[in-house]
């Protein structure tokens, strides 16, 4: 589907170079610091951003104090021996909440133990899909660049941009002050067949709706009332389960005179986005990958 959607934009821009975010973290950077190239030349504070987002991964982004129990979001990376004395290696990092770190750190809670794991057993976890992406791309002729999560977290902060999925692409393209559009485009590969799986077996059931209901398809982009969505359920009866492609409902029960055929399904779905209405994520907060 990446490949898909990547050959459709080249057909309407004059595409020269694509870069791809590969993972969070450099692993290869972090076995050996000592690696060139111009991507490692960015200063001590970049090689720390690589590891940091290694031991929130190893550590399946949870405190590995409360295991979560604070409720707490914000999670922080804790040197066990201070930094002079054990450095910025993972084996002296830990994965803390920002309440069980501020309470380490005042002396209310001497009598934890922490213990990290040895070896780099996370180094596999984008080992195959993503740099499958590049090795196909670049046999299609194209010229393929790659960059990792914490360089793209790196240069977001510095220019100042809100945590976001089109900010973090902005950057990875190469983004810096260049003028922006408010519009973005939401893309969403769906089957082409209309069939169901039943115990295995592909089926038509008795009951399963027709593919025409009032003239109208499941994934067929509709107006209804001054609102673009699409059908993602129907009924024999004419009535639509209207949503957005992120699965936002807008309506579970529309009637067919409610709806306006905008575009027919499609394999690839298209919505139309405003940028300035994107709710954007908390800086400090480290999600789940």
């Amino acid at each position: 589907s990446h490949i898909k959607a990547i050959e459709q934009v080249k057909k309407i821009l004059p595409v020269t170079k694509i870069n791809i975010e590969v993972a969070a973290f450099d692993i290869q950077n972090i076995k050996n610091p000592d690696i060139s190239g111009k991507e490692y030349q960015n200063g001590e504070q970049a090689g720390f951003w690589n590891v940091r987002e290694y031991v929130l991964y190893r550590d399946g982004h949870v405190c590995q104090i409360c295991k979560g129990k604070s409720k707490d979001p914000v999670l922080e990376v804790h040197h066990i021996v201070s930094r002079q004395i054990g450095g910025d290696r993972p084996g002296n990092l830990i994965t803390l909440c920002q309440t069980c770190h501020q309470k380490l750190h005042k002396g209310e809670l001497k009598k934890v133990k922490l213990k990290v794991d040895k070896g780099f057993k996370a180094e596999t976890f984008m080992s195959t899909i993503r740099w499958k992406l590049v090795n196909r791309l670049k046999e299609l002729g194209n010229t393929v660049s790659v960059t990792y999560g914490y360089l793209t977290k790196q240069k977001r902060i510095e220019l100042g941009f809100s945590k976001s999925h089109i900010n973090d692409a902005f950057v990875i393209a190469g983004g810096t002050n260049q003028n922006r559009s408010q519009v973005y485009y939401f893309i969403k590969q769906v089957r082409k067949c209309n069939r169901k799986l039943f115990k295995g077996i592909r089926s038509h059931i008795q009951n399963t709706a027709k593919r025409y209901i009032k003239g109208f398809q499941r994934y067929d982009k509709v107006l209804w009332h001054g609102i673009e969505c699409f059908i993602f359920g129907r009924r024999k009866t004419g009535y639509f389960d209207l949503r957005k492609l992120d699965g936002t409902k807008i309506h579970a029960s529309a009637k067919a005179s409610e709806l306006k055929l905008l575009e027919r399904a499609k394999t690839f779905l298209i919505e139309r986005r405003e940028r300035r209405l994107l709710s954007f994520l908390a800086e400090g907060v480290s999600a789940r990958v």
